[in-house]
């Protein structure tokens, strides 16, 4: 169970009860407890929250025309918020960072990330190599930045790092951001600290950021506190945060380390980065819809996917535009961060991979029909058509009708849905 479910289950059980007093709160507060520490947050940290809550909850009175049990979810919630530090807001201005960090905590993948997010913020953008021991770094950050159209530095088989870092400097003096990549260790070592105090003096960032794995919990405090006793961090940066359930003991302990997470890694893909807000994150945690992020993510997988805006306007379903839909969808990211987005978090994992695997295979399965066919589904019917394209796609002729089943259903909901003026104004308002 991860951290979010375990809080809705004790809010589950805490919104049942038909009396709040001192008794169902110590319970509710039990539950968290044990929620809490098996999702790694220090035990302090954890004893001072929950008490904070059973003081609020019990010394306070909900103002007049709030129920007591909305009211203990709303302390809850602003808890939740203090423990997992403040929400951070990027400058969009010209600057350096240095990343730092030990193996696997995914630095070279988040500085791609990172030169990405603020070139599409309209800053011109660059990444350092300075990992000059692991074998395959060079090879990796160049190959990410391709992809994130970013430029790359790095000098293959140079051992000195500050020499990369001073070469860079005067290729990249155009690029308004630059971010250094420097080596990882399995743990915090002399050579570490002394290369990455080179590395600094040379390159001078404006921030020296930590990066850390959500599934380290609460050693990502003890991360902290090592790399910022050698290079002094300004911020964290904690991966890995799709479906950890280690990711707010990473967060608590970093905010506890008066380290302040800066951004969050929440899937593989380059965009799949966002700066830390920690109302939107607890929000997540107590499933409450995220409608802007989603939104924002519907856009920016239309553009990533090279969908023009009118092609998503849909007059009529059919295979032709639900194929759109789905080009735009495998561009959003794992189906559960799309559906915590909308509120609903606890959709058991394994129907959320059998709806990825599914979507998938149709989209596999559209992309073998012709032009035609995805405008005229009646001609799916005619003779030998199924098992081309069923041959075509690597498919059975099962996988064929069942999609044609599923997307008769789809269309029948679409006609409905357009039908229906109440759906439509209410729709319109909520968009």
């Amino acid at each position: 169970m991860d951290l979010g479910e375990g809080i809705r289950q004790a809010l589950a059980k805490l919104t049942r009860s038909t009396i709040i007093d001192a008794k169902t709160v110590k319970e509710f507060n039990k539950e968290l407890q044990k929620t809490l520490l098996s999702s790694d947050v220090e035990v302090q940290l954890v004893l001072k929250f929950t008490k904070e809550i059973e003081e609020r909850a019990l010394k306070s009175k909900p103002p007049a025309g709030v129920a007591p049990r909305d009211y203990i979810t709303n302390i809850v919630y602003e808890q939740l918020v203090g423990l997992m530090g403040s929400t951070y807001t990027p400058e969009i201005k010209r600057q350096k960072i240095l990343l730092a960090g030990l193996y696997g905590s995914g630095k070279t993948t988040t500085a791609a990330k990172l030169a990405k997010f603020y070139q599409d913020r309209g800053l011109s953008a660059a990444v350092i190599c300075c990992d000059v021991h692991r074998p395959a770094a060079y090879e990796q950050l160049e190959t990410l930045a391709k992809t994130a159209n970013v430029a790359f530095y790095g000098r293959k088989g140079e051992k000195d790092a500050s020499k990369i870092v001073k070469e860079a400097l005067e290729k990249f003096k155009d690029k308004q951001v630059i971010i250094c990549d420097t080596s990882g260790r399995s743990a915090l070592d002399g050579e570490l600290v002394e290369e990455l105090k080179q590395v600094t003096n040379t390159f001078k960032p404006d921030e020296k950021v930590l990066v850390v794995n959500a599934d380290i919990g609460q050693v990502a405090g003890r991360q902290a506190r090592e790399f910022d006793k050698a290079v002094k961090i300004s911020g964290v940066v904690v991966t890995k945060m799709d479906g950890s359930g280690k990711g707010g003991g990473a967060l608590s302990a970093a905010h506890a380390a008066n380290a302040p997470v800066l951004f969050i890694g929440l899937g593989e893909k380059l965009n799949n980065i966002e700066p830390y807000d920690a109302e939107k994150f607890v929000g997540g945690l107590l499933g409450i819809p995220d409608i802007a992020s989603l939104l924002s993510n519907v856009q920016e997988a239309i553009k990533e996917a090279n969908i023009k805006p009118e092609e998503m306007q849909m007059e009529e379903l059919d295979f032709e535009s639900f194929y759109t839909q789905l080009k735009a969808m495998g561009k959003m990211g794992p189906l559960k961060n799309v559906v915590g987005m909308m509120g609903a978090p606890d959709v058991p994992k394994e129907v959320l991979e059998q709806g990825e695997d599914k979507l998938k295979k149709y989209g596999t399965i559209i992309a073998s029909m012709t032009k035609k066919e995805r405008k005229d589904e009646g001609l799916l019917h005619q003779s030998g058509r199924i098992e081309r394209i069923a041959k075509g796609s690597g498919t059975t002729e099962k996988d064929v009708r069942g999609l044609i089943t599923d997307f008769n259903k789809m269309k029948k909901m679409f006609k409905t849905m357009q039908n229906d003026r109440g759906f439509k104004k209410k729709f319109g308002k909520f968009m």
